[in-house]
């Protein structure tokens, strides 16, 4: 009995200092509390696989995770990581029709295809302890997951995002809770209940990625509020980057952008049309790293923007940009078309070229099929034309 209970004690004493330098791990259950078979408070006693009510349930279910994690080394984040991206890449097309159709912006064959790029993600092959020895001896440093990391996506790229978000954070050591945009949250709580079935049959662990189904501005106040969650990690608008930023809690923050491009005349100039359709068409221009806008110098503008109409760009004059203008934005009454601030008509985010070309009067081919994915048409101006 007592060597029973020293190596209880000794195992208390481990689990303690070792959540301590992982950033004081959550606190397991007490003794005869149940909640579901699994460990967690999601619906049906637990068994919907990581998709919660509430952000709390899911934090508290996530942090239980954490430990069962932990206990089973890096070759189950390994192991969970080659879930996750096999099946990315073995269910690309129904995910990407599934997100497109609740989403309603983008392209399909790059749905496809962003799912498919998941298998480039790094995992755990990027973990460099780094060893030092000298005269007093040897040290050993290694890197320490947080325990519970609080996640935001986007509707732009819901599933590729979270999957992406789960093989880096799980990579660490950590579990994960999601407040997807509302927008695209179904088919995000449909790809983490698939996650946490597989990874639960492989390895046991229950809820390493959990959502909240119906998620809101509060559900993701109270993820963050949490005190399992040690780190946030936010794809998303101003608004909830801003957020993450004021809660008081390390935060990794990607919020909109506005690449620009400049061409000058040591370009190659057929190539950077035709890189530069090809990144702004990627997903009818989605991505917060596609080209927003292209500044040209004079003596190769001509050159530059004939090069893009053969790369299967549409070119507009000023009364067409017009009309495309009056239609794609919504201006404050008493306001014309570059006079105030205006909001962007949300029927025209993310659609196909020809949906854009219709209000300016021009009939565009739609982009090529999915055995090009690379390169789509898009519309762009040239201010001489003005």
């Amino acid at each position: 009995m007592a060597n029973a209970v020293n190596e209880a004690l000794i195992r208390d004493v481990i689990q303690d200092v070792l959540g301590r330098l992982g950033g004081d791990a959550p606190a397991a259950p007490a003794a005869g509390e149940d909640k579901g078979s699994c460990g967690c408070s999601g619906k049906s006693g637990g068994k919907d696989f990581g998709v919660f009510q509430n952000a709390n349930d899911a934090c508290d279910a996530a942090a239980k995770a954490f430990l069962q994690l932990r206990e089973q080394g890096v070759e189950a984040r390994r192991k969970i990581i080659e879930i996750v991206k096999g099946m990315c890449e073995d269910n690309a097309d129904e995910w990407g029709r599934i997100e497109l159709e609740e989403s309603k912006i983008g392209r399909l064959d790059h749905k496809i295809e962003k799912l498919h790029i998941i298998r480039d993600v790094p995992g755990v092959e990027w973990l460099r302890p780094d060893g030092r020895s000298g005269d007093h001896g040897i040290t050993l440093e290694e890197y320490t997951p947080f325990g519970v990391v609080g996640a935001v996506t986007p509707s732009t790229h819901s599933i590729p995002t979270l999957a992406g978000n789960i093989v880096n954070i799980v990579a660490a050591g950590n579990a994960v809770v999601f407040n997807a945009h509302p927008a695209a949250a179904s088919c995000a709580a449909m790809s983490v209940r698939k996650f946490n079935e597989a990874i639960h049959r492989a390895t046991g662990i229950e809820n390493i990625a959990c959502i909240i189904e119906q998620p809101t501005f509060d559900s993701f106040k109270e993820m963050c509020a949490n005190e399992n969650v040690r780190l946030l990690c936010v794809t998303g608008g101003p608004g909830v980057v801003a957020a993450a930023m004021q809660t008081g809690k390390r935060a990794i923050c990607a919020g909109p952008g506005n690449p620009p491009v400049l061409v000058d005349t040591t370009a190659d100039i057929d190539r950077a049309a035709r890189c530069v359709v090809q990144g702004a068409a990627y997903d009818n221009n989605l991505l917060c790293i596609g080209e927003k806008q292209v500044f040209v110098l004079d003596s190769v503008a001509d050159a530059f923007m004939s090069a893009m109409e053969r790369h299967a760009a549409v070119r507009l004059n000023g009364a067409q940009l017009d009309a495309l203008t009056l239609a794609a934005f919504v201006f404050p009454e008493g306001q014309g078309a570059g006079c105030g601030h205006a909001a962007t008509n949300k029927d025209f985010i993310g659609k196909d070229v020809p949906v854009l070309a219709q209000p300016a009067g021009v009939n565009a081919r739609p982009g090529p099929s999915c055995s090009s994915p690379r390169r789509a048409p898009i519309i762009f101006l040239s201010r001489r034309n003005r």
